[in-house]
């Protein structure tokens, strides 16, 4: 993408920084973040900062494209305040993107997530059957639905995008999340300062753990393309948090055990497993991840070592 106008809403937070700050190299960015989880300090100074929420009059939606990831990220955040998170995962999604349509942007981006697969160990391909167990999972699928009604009421391009445990680490915009960010951070940061990781239940559950560089390339892949629709970015294969923690043992060169706790959130609402299926948008754009693994464990320990 070049010499185009944007707006990353959420624009501070983890995965609209690392955005932001990618395509501020050859596009003209504003960042849209209200504070919650984002910082200004993550941003690159060739990116313009506003602060305000997605649920405001006025946003700066006089763009090319709107890539949207403001949102209460989490389980936790939506059994704390359920009414506020439905206000600003779904009534703050329409509010962004009507106010763009209004201003003539026709292309939109959006988070969406894989936990409405509900727990998978093979890869899930986006036409499988979905559930709604939590607040959360009921926002995005919302938002996908809202997708669905701009993109054939108003024929604008609607991409959301099911993300599959995105991570990066505490060394870049991750750091500001701190208990909310990805489990690879914070347990490389617990075993680099020697506490032990607490993992839920036996230690089995897995992730696709996907790098936020991969992420940021798929974003922009889906709004050079114009699609509409939903489509899943993630690696397709999975690790167990067992499996995690000895990586990072072996890459930190320490032996430092976990100590397994009580799963807080109830066993018939967490997801055990997730793997994503990525054919969908590897046929759309060619997009498939280049951090394997191993790699990415390295990247989130270099500040230790």
């Amino acid at each position: 993408m070049r010499n185009k106008r944007v707006l990353v809403t959420g624009g501070a937070g983890f995965i609209g920084s690392n955005l932001a700050n990618a395509l501020a190299a050859d596009n003209d960015v504003v960042a849209v973040d209200d504070g919650y989880l984002g910082t200004p300090a993550n941003l690159d100074e060739a990116v313009a900062f506003v602060e305000a929420s997605v649920l405001d009059d006025d946003l700066p939606t006089d763009v090319d494209v709107v890539f949207h990831f403001a949102a209460l990220s989490s389980y936790a955040m939506h059994e704390d305040e359920p009414t506020r998170g439905a206000r600003v995962n779904v009534e703050g999604f329409v509010n962004t993107v009507d106010q763009a349509r209004a201003d003539g942007c026709d292309t939109v981006v959006y988070a969406s997530t894989s936990s409405i697969y509900g727990s998978q160990t093979e890869p899930s391909p986006e036409d499988m059957p979905v559930t709604v167990n939590t607040g959360y999972e009921a926002s995005k699928m919302a938002r996908e639905r809202y997708g669905e009604y701009f993109a054939n009421h108003y024929d604008l391009s609607m991409a959301g995008l099911r993300f599959f445990s995105v991570y990066q680490g505490y060394g870049g915009a991750e750091e500001h999340k701190g208990e909310y960010a990805n489990v690879i951070a914070q347990f490389a940061d617990d075993i680099a300062a020697g506490r032990p990781p607490k993992l839920y239940g036996d230690g089995t559950q897995t992730r696709d753990f996907t790098h936020v560089d991969d992420v940021v390339r798929g974003i922009e892949l889906a709004a050079d393309h114009e699609l509409t629709g939903t489509y899943n970015l993630g690696t397709g294969e999975a690790y167990s948090f067992n499996e995690l923690v000895a990586m990072l043992n072996d890459e930190l060169g320490t032996d430092v055990d976990p100590e397994y706790v009580e799963n807080p959130i109830p066993e018939d609402v967490y997801v055990h497993d997730t793997c994503a299926d990525y054919s969908k948008i590897n046929a759309a754009t060619g997009w498939e991840p280049e951090i394997d693994f191993e790699e990415g464990i390295r990247r989130v320990c270099a500040q230790y070592t």
